[in-house]
């Protein structure tokens, strides 16, 4: 399982996170794409939606407007 904390990447333009792969290296995403489906932790509760990019040029969870991204728990497995 894949498993971070969600941070924007300006040079990349999409938002990213890091995880510990079973090895124990430290590993980055690469970035989500839009259309991506994650469990976001919220409230402790894991909850699933999907990333995607407004006409504004902003990223959102479907269902989830107006949530702030920087900083949410992350996972996909």
């Amino acid at each position: 399982m894949k498993q971070g904390t969600l941070f924007y990447d300006r040079e990349s333009g999409r938002y990213n996170f890091h995880y510990t792969d079973e090895d124990g290296d430290r590993r980055d995403y690469g970035g989500i794409h839009y259309g991506e489906v994650f469990e976001f932790r919220l409230n402790d509760v894991w909850i699933p939606a999907r990333m995607e990019m407004g006409m504004d040029d902003r990223w959102y969870l479907v269902g989830l407007p107006g949530l702030t991204l920087d900083g949410l728990e992350v996972r996909q497995g």
